[in-house]
């Protein structure tokens, strides 16, 4: 019997390896396997987004401080069908990845697959080579230790993440986070990106360059969080919102309202604002609207030009490459 072609056809799942190193931190292990791994039927898909596969390289590997130790699964050669290789990080960074590990994140990335690191699995790709020359980020507290180590790294610690092309680079734990929700956004479009947040109850969207340290002075008053004018400014991106209109809203002066984003968010008003309209864009353009004139009035972006260049800057695709790639007219289904 002919298959229903209104039906979105099973697509090979994205395959990911996850190096599991002596020592390794399973905090860092536990975001790959959540975030690629775990099976989502809420999304209404034909078939997984990912395939995970763990390797150590060897029969048993003990996880950082000794908290348990993982055996059963393959070795390194997993790594050899991998698109995707997800290198974590683990506490002792001055002694040195063993040679099997450093050839099997070479050889991955030398056949074009992509190479991600979490928290310090940066001075893994460091020392493999990958970084010489190129821009990466690491946990803040091992920055010195990492420029002394990897001075030919353009180490820039003061942000979450940074997206090389082929190789990318988490700060901090939680950073693994926000970078594996970029790399969704960037597989799958912003729909199944914040359909996967909302399943860990987690920001579907820090931008890589908001600061990976955010100091968090003492409140003036009782209750100093954002987060109440977040929720009333996302109901209103389509509105003509300014920074002011923000500001008056939560009865500051602008400069106030600006140190108080920089210390809760890590990022200006202007740009939280700018990326939430970018993300409503997207969300637009994968549901069906091919109007940019419509989308940019919808998202508060104004114009279909400005939202063409933002659009670009976000994603690396023009609004027409964003719905070729992500709409529901793809084959994608659109998640409530």
């Amino acid at each position: 019997m002919p298959q229903d072609s209104s039906q979105p056809s099973a697509r090979a799942p994205h395959r990911v390896a996850v190096i599991v190193d002596e020592g390794t931190n399973p905090f860092e292990v536990g975001v790959a396997t959540e975030l690629f791994g775990l099976p989502r039927p809420e999304l209404g898909l034909p078939g997984p987004l990912y395939e995970v596969t763990l390797c150590t390289p060897t029969r048993e590997v003990r996880m950082n401080h000794g908290f348990f130790s993982m055996a059963g699964v393959p070795g390194l050669d997993a790594v050899d069908d991998a698109d995707t290789l997800v290198v974590p990080g683990r506490p002792d960074n001055v002694v040195p990845r063993g040679a099997d590990v450093l050839d099997a994140v070479r050889r991955t990335h030398a056949r074009g697959a992509r190479v991600l690191s979490f928290c310090t699995g940066t001075f893994a790709l460091a020392e493999a080579g990958l970084l010489d020359g190129r821009r990466a980020t690491t946990h803040w507290m091992w920055a010195d230790s990492f420029r002394e180590l990897h001075p030919r790294v353009r180490l820039e610690p003061d942000v979450l993440f940074i997206d090389e092309g082929d190789v990318l680079t988490a700060a901090g734990s939680a950073a693994a986070l926000d970078l594996g929700l970029y790399v969704i956004r960037r597989d799958h479009g912003a729909e199944i990106a914040n359909a996967v947040s909302r399943r860990l109850v987690f920001a579907a969207h820090r931008d890589g360059g908001q600061r990976q340290f955010v100091e968090r002075p003492l409140p003036d008053v009782p209750d100093a969080s954002l987060a109440p004018l977040l929720a009333w400014a996302r109901e209103r991106l389509g509105d003509p919102l300014t920074v002011t209109d923000l500001a008056e809203r939560a009865a500051l002066s602008p400069a106030t309202l600006h140190r108080r984003f920089r210390a809760q968010l890590g990022t200006t008003p202007l740009a939280w604002l700018t990326g939430e309209r970018v993300a409503l864009a997207c969300r637009l353009i994968e549901r069906g609207e091919e109007r940019l004139d419509v989308v940019a009035a919808r998202s508060g972006l104004g114009t279909a030009a400005n939202l063409r260049a933002l659009v670009r800057r976000e994603t690396g695709l023009s609004p027409s490459a964003y719905r070729r790639r992500f709409g529901t007219a793809a084959g994608e289904p659109v998640v409530p």
